[in-house]
């Protein structure tokens, strides 16, 4: 049968190109044999065979070979795993402005569960995260078309439009007694994946709100930038994996490098060579060892349970919130024409001391969640020092009253962003129980 013999060439060619070398997120490919293809099983070829016919003759409207054999390849791929998934020139174009840093619809990772597009996290100051999009939520309806039997990429196709056009998603969230609707504005996504404050003097806050490409050599400016702001050394540094929903594996690497001084950070395992892969750290810690708190939530995704495990495991992070999201997997974007690719989970990839996140993420050493909190008392206080003539305390110290400001910071934090608030405080801690630096004979003398 003509039509048998050429889809038994084509499968062929298919496992050919699959058994070809893989390129990571960097590019970087391996000169290893490629090993000849598999036989391939004649019965399921033919049973492939049999539908494909029955499909072209007696599906009540005529489809083209091309797009049926572009469906199984689709079929094929996500049957695979939920990050598996066939490239078309759109969604090719989408992934490489996506880990680039800027791309067009409404900020927000997703995934497919039950049928439904669940929220892996929105990404900070899009129009998925203004609106009050969450971790965790489940996406039921697009508009006035419900999601079920669609497949993942429809469902984003759906969600992308023109810049400024209106789109309205139905969310089912735990906790909630109904869906309920979001009305959320279209825009251009442009990440700004690092950001970086002072949250009190000497203790710096660097929010990494995705993995791209250059996410850790401006970690680097960042952190540089936080300690001369503060005119000498930090003693500890925030780092806000929070909603992260991970990018490019090198990036993360990059991060964790530049607070350890050596050993692995993460490594890779896969069924071909050049997949198996170990990164380790160079001589150099920006930070010279003060303190870390890491934050993670269900949204810490991929790349950032990486840099999460590895700080975790050689003990130089506290991490703290809830656990992450569990997706210990790596996917490499392998071209088949100019615009159209395919996404292949080819690995897994394991923390320092060997765990594997896949389906159980990273636990925090501290569990917080996020909530509500009000101060009992936050009244402005009369102390001694607002007293008409009150006496000088004699210690050189700074009076009560020119401590209200930074008390009402730490209140408003506190409401603003209670693991926030509990991770300077858990710094703050660190440094307290810190033995003292010796004292030099001649300052002893003096």
């Amino acid at each position: 049968m003509p039509l048998f013999q050429h889809l038994i060439k084509t499968a062929a060619l298919s496992a050919v190109l699959l058994s070809t070398p893989l390129a990571l997120a960097d590019d970087t490919t391996s000169t290893e044999p490629t090993p000849p293809p598999a036989q391939l099983p004649l019965e399921e070829l033919r049973i492939f065979a049999d539908v494909f016919n029955q499909i072209r003759q007696a599906y009540v409207e005529e489809v083209d070979d091309k797009t049926l054999l572009e469906n199984a390849v689709k079929g094929m791929l996500t049957g695979l795993d939920p990050h598996s998934a066939y490239l078309d020139a759109k969604t090719f174009d989408d992934i490489k402005e996506s880990t680039s840093g800027e791309f067009g619809g409404l900020g927000i990772e997703v995934g497919m569960e039950n049928g439904f597009v669940k929220v892996i996290s929105p990404i900070d100051d899009t129009p998925a995260s203004k609106a009050g999009v969450e971790s965790g939520d489940l996406i039921i309806q697009i508009d006035d078309k419900p999601i079920k039997g669609l497949s993942l990429d429809d469902a984003v196709k759906l969600m992308r439009g023109a810049k400024g056009s209106k789109i309205t998603l139905t969310i089912v969230r735990e906790g909630n007694d109904k869906p309920f609707d979001l009305v959320l504005t279209r825009a251009i996504i442009k990440v700004t994946a690092v950001r970086s404050k002072m949250l009190a003097p000497d203790y710096g806050y660097l929010r990494i709100a995705q993995f791209q490409g250059a996410t850790g050599d401006n970690t680097t400016k960042e952190v540089k930038k936080l300690i001369a702001e503060n005119q000498q050394p930090l003693k500890g540094l925030v780092i806000d994996l929070r909603n992260n929903p991970g990018g490019v594996l090198q990036a993360s690497v990059k991060v964790v490098d530049n607070f350890i001084n050596s050993g692995l950070i993460v490594y890779t395992e896969g069924r071909l060579q050049n997949s198996e892969t170990r990164y380790s750290a160079t001589e150099g810690d920006i930070l010279n060892g003060a303190p870390i708190v890491v934050l993670i939530n269900g949204g810490s995704a991929s790349a950032s349970e990486i840099v999460a495990g590895a700080l975790q495991d050689h003990r130089r992070a506290v991490v703290i919130g809830t656990d992450s999201f569990g997706k210990g997997s790596v996917q490499t974007i392998v071209p088949l024409t100019e615009d159209k690719a395919i996404k292949l989970t080819t690995a897994l990839y394991f923390t320092p001391d060997g765990r594997s996140i896949q389906a159980q993420g990273i636990n925090p050493d501290i569990e917080v969640q996020r909530v509500k909190i009000e101060a009992i008392d936050d009244r402005r206080r009369i102390t001694e020092a607002d007293l008409q003539g009150h006496l000088n305390n004699g210690n050189g110290g700074d009076e009560s009253n020119s401590a209200e400001r930074e008390r009402r910071k730490a209140n408003q934090l506190i409401k603003d962003d209670n693991q926030l608030f509990e991770a300077l405080n858990l710094l703050k801690g660190i440094n307290i129980l810190k033995p003292a630096a010796p004292v030099a004979e001649t300052d002893k003398a003096a």
